[in-house]
């Protein structure tokens, strides 16, 4: 019987301890297994975790292996090989298809009902990859996406604007990576249109601070990494939050990385689109109004993963 606060996280690098940690101190969880090919690397993050204990929920943190996650409500992956210096997220596919083909049918042999997450780069192309490894329903098998990339804009426009991030309402949906787009079209402030609110607040170069605000967030994983090698509080935070909608059922509207079957008359790949999330997953992937630029950018970026993924065997 699946047990819906139970979690495992695959790959205790950098980003699967930063998530554990995260998902530790949102305290939405009861047992969190940690597995990694290195098993004394999980044991360690597992006690150095656990010791924080006395300060945070009641949970039950160790080193496993696959046999602990047949109840699981969520796995998350992290598995994979970094990104470095000069190299980009679609470079790492070879790489981490082949360590998702290790993983996954360990996965698919236990009774495992719960929803799979993918966060290891490509996400996009590494989403749809675990999807047709396993078998599962589309809707169990869902990928980090654009949260973070979300949260990127979200926090960048606030600063820009000197306003509370989390009154600015945008999205950036498609590839988790160079390929991305802002969907300006939709961007408000607390239900104020943007340009009307840049305009309160005395900036009046829409076109010009649109763009840099977009390569901003675009190129801030290769700021990040270039200062120091990689990226992991971010998208811990991204992740912890997908983890909470899905455990406390909340029907939220995340820009995950979901299977397309036609929408936005896409099908074939996994892209990073709005979607409702709760306790089954991917409760429905929602086609947001976009103009006529905002189309055609998406389906360029749908277009790049579709050739890379042409070129993948399952």
């Amino acid at each position: 019987m699946m047990n819906p606060r139970k979690v495992a996280v695959v790959g205790c690098g950098f980003v699967g301890s930063s998530i554990a940690f995260s998902l530790m101190q949102k305290g939405i969880y009861s047992e969190l297994v940690l597995i990694d090919a290195n098993h004394a690397k999980a044991e360690g993050e597992a006690l150095d975790l656990s010791h924080g204990l006395p300060y945070t929920a009641a949970m039950d943190i160790y080193a496993g292996d696959y046999s602990d996650v047949a109840d699981c409500s969520l796995i998350i992956i992290t598995a994979g090989a970094n990104q470095k210096p000069g190299e980009t997220r679609l470079d790492l596919i070879g790489k981490n298809v082949a360590i998702l083909k290790s993983i996954i049918p360990q996965i698919t042999a236990t009774d495992f009902e719960g929803i799979l997450m993918i966060v290891s780069n490509p996400v996009d192309v590494l989403t749809y990859a675990a999807w047709k490894i396993s078998g599962y329903p589309a809707q169990r098998v869902i990928g980090s996406g654009t949260v973070l990339d979300t949260a990127r804009l979200k926090y960048i426009l606030g600063r820009h604007l000197d306003v509370d991030s989390r009154s600015v309402h945008a999205v950036i949906i498609g590839e988790h990576g160079d390929s991305e787009l802002a969907v300006w079209s939709g961007a408000n402030v607390s239900g104020i249109d943007l340009n009307h609110f840049c305009e309160i607040r005395g900036h009046f170069q829409h076109d010009e601070s649109m763009q840099r605000i977009y390569e901003d967030v675009r190129d801030s994983a290769y700021e990040i990494i270039k200062r120091k090698g990689a990226t992991y509080y971010g998208i811990a935070m991204a992740v912890a939050r997908i983890a909470e909608c899905i455990v406390k059922d909340e029907q939220a509207v995340l820009p995950v990385s979901v299977i397309l079957d036609g929408e936005y008359g896409l099908k074939g790949l996994a892209l990073s689109i709005p979607s409702v999330v709760g306790k089954h997953g991917v409760e429905k992937v929602l086609e947001i109004p976009l103009n006529a630029g905002e189309d055609e950018a998406l389906h360029r970026s749908a277009g790049q993963l579709l050739e890379v993924i042409s070129r993948i065997s399952f």
